[in-house]
């Protein structure tokens, strides 16, 4: 392992020990897991939950302890793989390359048990079209974390876009809410 990822990895850790330090009743997890060496730190740092652009099949075999292990997937055979192989919710990987918003939708038809996570290149504005097309939630780093802001260390900008992004997100929640209401009383 590279000086600069082993350096980034032992940060990534003590940021996530902080943070839960500081804010001990959130839920905080690490993103871009790509093995089993990193997972187990990652849980032993706290996280709650993991997140990786594949599946790493040992994560879900080999590690144990109360965390959500979201894998990537791209494909109808990667989402039922993943599914079956203990998933509870799968990440799809890059989804704006795949077809963005229409490709949530059409994945959902045949696996509508399945719960979703979009992900890569995912707009503030999109969020709840993502949503209302049936993903259960959406990434949004590249969105909430400016790079204009980050340069500048603009923490009430980001700040501000994270609260846009979950007012969209909790307006496209309660139309899905709504319709099935509605479905549900015909």
């Amino acid at each position: 392992m590279g000086e600069y990822q082993f350096s980034r990895l032992l940060c990534r850790h003590q940021v996530l020990q902080q943070l839960l330090q500081d804010y001990p009743t959130r839920t905080l997890g690490v993103g871009t897991v790509l093995n089993v060496k990193d997972a187990k730190n990652a849980v032993e740092a706290g996280a709650k939950f993991l997140m990786s652009p594949t599946m790493v099949k040992g994560i879900m075999d080999d590690l144990e302890g109360e965390f959500l292990y979201i894998p990537g997937v791209m494909t109808p055979t990667e989402v039922l793989t993943a599914y079956e192989a203990g998933a509870q919710i799968v990440k799809v990987y890059p989804v704006s390359a795949l077809g963005g918003i229409k490709y949530i939708s059409a994945l959902k038809k045949p696996f509508p048990h399945i719960s979703m996570v979009a992900s890569q290149g995912i707009t503030i504005e999109s969020t709840g079209d993502y949503i209302r097309e049936g993903a259960s939630s959406v990434v949004l780093s590249d969105a909430i974390f400016n790079k204009e802001f980050m340069k500048q260390k603009n923490f009430e900008g980001i700040s501000q876009l994270s609260k846009l992004a979950a007012s969209r997100a909790m307006e496209a929640l309660e139309w899905k809410q709504q319709l099935s209401l509605n479905e549900s009383c015909h």
